[in-house]
């Protein structure tokens, strides 16, 4: 199944990449915060970072179900199968301490990056891969820098 371009899709590419851009003040906010307060606020600044990390990778996760609705096996197994992956492991990590959570939920987000990477020509979205990396990045950096303020 192809899907345009960004190039082709002229408005949407640009409110894709608006939105995403958005998407990552949370992180950066929530990061930078992490070094400035301290406390009961630190501490809820540290779970407010893992609640929105975890959210993105189980909204990653969604869209392979998305992805894997449509198609016949063995591929639609891959993709309801890995679209669950995100959502518990995030779970897990937000069970987990700051210091520990951040980092495996940084992990979570590159691994999703790879499947993507992976999976995502299939339906001709290679030419999102570009804004995905540079989102994929500073969620990342995001989550161990906020890590380290532990």
């Amino acid at each position: 199944m192809q899907h345009p371009a960004p190039q082709a899709q002229g408005d949407i590419a640009t409110l894709v990449e608006r939105l995403g851009n958005a998407g990552l003040i949370p992180f950066v906010g929530l990061a930078g915060l992490m070094w400035l307060v301290s406390g009961d606020v630190h501490a809820f600044v540290a779970m407010a970072l893992s609640a929105y990390a975890a959210t993105i990778a189980a909204f990653l996760g969604g869209i392979h179900w998305g992805m894997g609705l449509p198609l016949d096996a063995p591929a639609r197994r891959f993709h309801l199968v890995w679209g669950v992956v995100p959502s518990l492991v995030a779970w897990v990590a937000l069970l987990m301490p700051a210091f520990a959570g951040l980092p495996l939920l940084a992990l979570l987000l590159v691994v999703c990056y790879g499947v993507d990477r992976r999976t995502w020509a299939q339906w001709g979205w290679s030419a999102w891969l570009p804004l995905r990396a540079r989102l994929t990045a500073v969620a990342v950096l995001s989550c161990l820098l906020g890590a380290s303020a532990t």
